[in-house]
């Protein structure tokens, strides 16, 4: 079942959900994303030793307090919650009955019921004839935005979404070469540099409070692909599943890897959720986009719909 199609907020109450999630400007997120990608690679790496506030302070060049209330207003917990969030044991917990998440999906047509940041989209496939054509005859706007997360490469054709790919990978990267990876997927699209175009869909991604709400996605794959991705839309937010899930899911049980690389292939980032997606035994697996980063949002995450409760 795919999900129904919801009205876009009016701009009045987008308006009120920014104010509700205190979004910052754009140059704050990415100072900010700087700081907790530290942070995440410090609490990551030394999570064992369970590190004070004050340790991670020093390591970060600012106070205790500055360092908590930092924490907070980024993700709504404190350090010591978010490292209980990225440590093994919650990923092994969120992988509790993953299998029975699909299917309660599939009887429900939503995606769970923490709503918060829960995604409620529309979206369509590209024919097998489009795809083939390699994107002849789409035009596709793309501009840079902030986000929670670093620098997002946006991209969208007059239909919806189909692209948001983060510019910074594990190993560093560019603008230039997050554009260059994305027109790689569609090399006959006609591509057109109009941020003022995608900053309406980063809008309506990052800056409200109610998450993902009335967007529309363009999914641009083989067949394959697509199926995997509309799986990933089923997974609500605080829960995970296995590859193994996946692909049983779709009629395919002995397609784990095929899955995997699905899954890393995924063009449309966090609101596709392929970061949802773990190792059967509760390894976070890798993520195309670094692996600081899945667990920045898999805490991010967890603390905003703590806060939903």
């Amino acid at each position: 079942m795919r999900p129904e199609a919801i009205s876009r907020p009016t701009g009045c109450s987008v308006a009120r959900a920014n104010r509700r999630a205190n979004v910052v400007p754009g140059s704050d997120k990415l100072r900010d994303y700087d700081l907790i990608k530290r942070s995440v690679r410090f609490l990551t790496q030394s999570w064992r030793e369970q590190p004070s506030l004050d340790d991670l302070a020093g390591h970060l060049g600012l106070s205790p307090t500055h360092c908590q209330r930092f924490f907070k207003r980024w993700c709504g917990l404190s350090p010591k919650e978010f490292m209980g969030a990225i440590a093994i044991y919650h990923a092994k917990r969120l992988l509790q009955g993953s299998a029975s998440v699909l299917d309660a999906s599939l009887q429900s047509g939503l995606s769970g019921a923490g709503r918060l940041h829960d995604l409620f989209v529309s979206h369509e496939a590209m024919t097998p004839g489009d795809y083939k054509r390699r994107g002849a005859g789409l035009e596709m706007a793309y501009g840079y935005h902030a986000t929670p997360f670093g620098e997002a490469l946006v991209m969208a054709t007059k239909r919806g979404l189909a692209g948001l790919a983060f510019v910074n990978g594990e190993k560093g990267g560019t603008r230039e070469e997050a554009l260059a990876e994305m027109m790689r997927r569609w090399p006959a699209c006609r591509f057109i540099e109009a941020p003022e175009h995608s900053g309406a869909h980063i809008t309506q991604i990052f800056g409200s409070a109610a998450g993902v709400e009335g967007e529309r996605l363009v999914m641009i794959g083989t067949d394959f692909e697509v199926r995997v991705w509309e799986t990933l839309l089923k997974i609500p937010v605080g829960h995970a599943v296995s590859y193994g899930d996946i692909a049983r899911h779709i009629g395919c049980p002995t397609a784990s890897r095929a899955v995997g690389t699905a899954v890393g292939r995924n063009p449309i980032s966090f609101v596709v959720p392929c970061h949802r997606v773990m190792r059967a035994d509760g390894g976070l697996g890798g993520y195309h986009w670094g692996v600081t980063r899945k667990r920045a949002i898999i805490g991010w995450e967890a603390g905003h719909l703590a806060e939903s409760k």
